[in-house]
């Protein structure tokens, strides 16, 4: 049972539904009090412990049905005895499955052994032969769709299908699944007739091998729908990740977008632990001997230190110029996703005059807010000193030692005086203040880049060109304590 349970999480994990270590242990003790006998009970207990939203429900429902189904041997194959049934000189050789075979070659040597064990296992009685051989060729005479299923599915278990990720392994666990019910022996079976001269016989053999291997194939190929359901997209993503957002093609924003609220929530969430740890603290000795002296000294209530951790102020300022506005987008896009569980983000946009997007943010969606943004603030000559003169009005009396800035630009002013003074009192004002510069550091300091008059009034100045750089920044900054 832990084995079927295990590879259908690893499934709905595949269907971008996430499954915790509880919630897994939750699904085990489910089944442990329904079992498995009904399917339409089984499915909707599992979908109260496994399943949160309404599309992870949907998704839950059709990894279940297609995890669960078993298609394969619904419709009997051409087996021998059929064809057996319609040819009476060979009709003996079905009614006498449990005997001695004439002339002692034996048509279906496979009768002496048992055929309970679906995987093969059970016919080791004859020395030197395959076990799994015999049954495979009397399940196919019989034509036994249960026993065949179940010899797929032990077949699948011990080739570890559940570990097929690629497109290119199908004839590779095919053939290792075929090897594993007894393929082998199923090959040496039909050699044997074709010798003996029993020709039809032999070729009706053949044939149902072939079905079989279609059918195993079949098999595979929807193990590998199940297990790599969103494989591809998870590749992307990762590629995503890493590539230099400049480069990024406007066809994978959609990706994009998930991918920087994916972070977001996990930084969020790697943080709140941390913080729970952090103020848990160690035993106040002092307090917690005053709050149980009416206990005569008996530790009843016991008392923590608490060191206090504050979330971070953060005023982001981006430039939203032509040169950056692609990355910029990006910057944005991850503080929106950031606010709505940070609350002290303030962020602001400019190109040459300076406006402050926090409000924006607030009251519209996510793909209408960038829209305005790059409106009213985009598309424009970039201008640093006029800037900063902007965020010095707007923001200067905001900012104290809680404060971290944080700057994306490339530092271009077009030959402008980038004033550098007011960074400076930001700094000076700001716990820290981080530059994050999508350029490499061999064009910093190149043409009208002022990084060289800006930089020493910066805690951190670093190059910023993927979101994973930008993941790297923010868990840092969500990781700072007071």
């Amino acid at each position: 049972m832990s084995e079927v349970l295990g590879d259908f999480i690893r499934a709905l994990r595949a269907a971008d539904i996430r499954v915790s270590t509880s919630e897994s242990i939750d699904a085990g003790n489910v089944i442990d009090l329904v079992g498995f006998d009904d399917r339409a009970i089984l499915r909707d207990a599992l979908s109260q412990v496994l399943a949160k939203s309404e599309d992870e429900k949907q998704a839950f429902t059709e990894t279940f049905d297609t995890y669960f189904s078993f298609e394969q041997f619904k419709k009997r194959p051409a087996s021998v005895e059929a064809a057996n049934e319609n040819d009476g000189s060979e009709g003996q050789e079905s009614e006498e499955s449990g005997g001695e075979s004439e002339g002692g070659e034996g048509d279906d040597p496979s009768q002496s052994g048992s055929s309970s064990s679906p995987g093969g296992g059970s016919g080791g009685e004859r020395q030197g032969e395959r076990a799994p051989a015999p049954d495979l060729v009397s399940l196919l005479e019989r034509g036994d769709q249960a026993a065949l299923q179940m010899a797929l599915a032990e077949g699948a278990r011990q080739a570890q299908l559940n570990r097929i990720r690629l497109f290119t392994q199908r004839g590779m666990f095919t053939r290792r699944i075929m090897e594993i019910m007894g393929l082998d022996g199923l090959n040496e079976e039909i050699e044997r007739r074709e010798t003996a001269g029993n020709r039809e016989s032999a070729e009706r053999l053949a044939q149902a091998r072939e079905e079989l291997r279609g059918q195993v194939r079949d098999y595979v190929e929807k193990q590998l729908e199940i297990f790599t359901a969103n494989s591809g997209r998870q590749l992307r993503e990762e590629v995503l990740a890493q590539m230099r957002l400049s480069n990024v093609d406007r066809s994978d924003m959609r990706i994009m977008r998930d991918l920087v609220r994916k972070m977001a929530k996990r930084l969020i969430a790697l943080h709140s632990r941390r913080k729970k740890v952090a103020r848990r603290g160690t035993l106040d000795v002092r307090r917690t001997i005053r709050a149980n002296i009416e206990f005569d000294g008996l530790l009843f209530h016991t008392i923590w230190k608490k060191t206090k951790v504050d979330r971070p102020k953060v005023m982001a300022i981006c430039d939203v110029s032509g040169s950056v506005a692609q990355i910029s987008r990006f910057l944005l896009m991850f503080l929106y996703s950031l606010q709505e569980v940070l609350p002290n983000v303030r962020s602001f946009a400019f190109s040459g005059e300076l406006g402050e997007t926090t409000e924006l943010f607030e009251r519209e969606k996510l793909e209408q807010a960038l829209v305005e943004v790059l409106r009213d603030f985009g598309g424009g000559s970039t201008d640093y000193g006029r800037a900063f003169e902007d965020f010095e009005a707007l923001a200067m009396n905001d900012i104290d030692h809680r404060t971290t800035v944080l700057i994306l630009g490339d530092a271009r002013s077009n030959y402008g005086d980038p004033r550098s003074d007011i960074l400076k009192l930001v700094h000076a004002r700001a716990r820290r203040v981080i530059w994050l510069n999508p350029e490499g550091r061999s064009m910093w300091n190149s043409g009208d880049s002022e990084m060289r008059r800006l930089s020493p009034y910066c805690d951190k100045a670093v190059t910023c060109a993927s979101l994973k750089d930008l993941e790297r920044v923010v868990s840092e900054l969500l990781r700072s304590a007071v």
